[in-house]
């Protein structure tokens, strides 16, 4: 991995080591950690197992970054600084007594049922049209991560049981039921029209671009995007807000909250639980236009 292969400390580089190797994190996490330490090394001229806490905190402050951001920093800082001391290498924590920013809670952007029908409805001319198809009624249909999306691989499909096996965080697999119509979609894309994209090419994974390659992240969202943009909707919409809709629209039909966790991949029912509250503010929203949901004037 090139992070690890080109770093310089050598404290560093065996704490990403550690989390490769022994934790088994994804190469996008080791990425992002060796970054985030190479950019406070770079900021403050020290060796990093001598910074202070007041170094620390002067770093922290000197990021123009969101309070999301700087928490994340200060996770990053603290999980290696924990492994320093798990090592000997030092005795105390430099970012002992540094709270982490308070960040504001977010619900989660979904799409509505009739955005949904539009985003879907889409114009199938062209091979890379029905590759296009099939990707977001698979996504929509099973609430995949478009990491799990892109590397999903043919032998995870069973058209049989219709279900799709997929790794997620942690490396951990789930089965999720394949309905009918992203079953429909997902064979006519593999069987009529994968192999005009594939040309003489092999690919074991499913959805391919037009070099008959793996699709990429940023094959996808340019992909989304363009089809956002003729079906009209006006959100800002990502991969992650099909993943949104497909938990949200299980909630409001009465899916329960703890079989959506097992679908979403989500180790901890509090990040499912989200939903709930998404769901929530849908009811008190469509309540609002009761005509007797609002005080009337001169009423206590």
């Amino acid at each position: 991995m090139e992070v690890i292969e080109t770093c310089e400390d050598e404290n560093i580089k065996f704490y990403l080591e550690y989390l490769k190797y022994e934790r088994r994190v994804s190469d996008n996490t080791v990425e992002s950690y060796g970054e985030n330490l190479k950019m406070l090394t770079e900021a403050i001229d020290k060796n990093i197992l001598s910074l202070t806490n007041e170094d620390i905190r002067s770093f922290l402050n000197s990021l123009e970054l969101t309070p999301k951001t700087k928490a994340h920093y200060l996770s990053v800082l603290n999980s290696f600084y924990n492994y320093m001391i798990f090592n000997g290498n030092i005795k105390v924590n430099p970012c002992n007594g540094i709270k982490s920013p308070k960040l504001e809670k977010k619900l989660p952007n979904y799409l509505t049922i009739e955005e949904i029908d539009k985003l879907l409805d889409i114009k199938l001319l062209k091979p890379i049209d029905y590759r296009n198809k099939a990707m977001l009624e698979v996504l929509f249909a099973t609430g995949t991560r478009i990491s799990e999306l892109i590397n999903l691989t043919l032998n995870q499909i069973d058209f049989d049981e219709c279900i799709i096996r997929v790794l997620g965080k942690g490396k951990k697999d789930r089965i999720i039921p394949l309905g009918n119509t992203a079953i429909e979609y997902l064979k006519l894309y593999i069987n009529e029209y994968r192999p005009f994209i594939l040309k003489t090419k092999n690919s074991e994974y499913v959805f391919v671009n037009k070099n008959g390659t793996k699709m990429s992240r940023q094959g996808f969202f340019k992909i989304l995007k363009k089809l956002v943009k003729e079906a009209g909707i006006e959100k800002d919409v990502s991969p992650h807000t099909l993943r949104h809709s497909f938990a949200t629209y299980l909630l409001n039909n009465g899916a329960d909250l703890r079989v959506i966790q097992e679908l979403l991949g989500h180790e901890n029912l509090v990040t499912t639980e989200i939903y709930s509250h998404l769901s929530n503010k849908k009811i008190e929203e469509d309540y609002s236009h009761h005509p007797r949901a609002h005080k009337e004037k001169g009423i206590d």
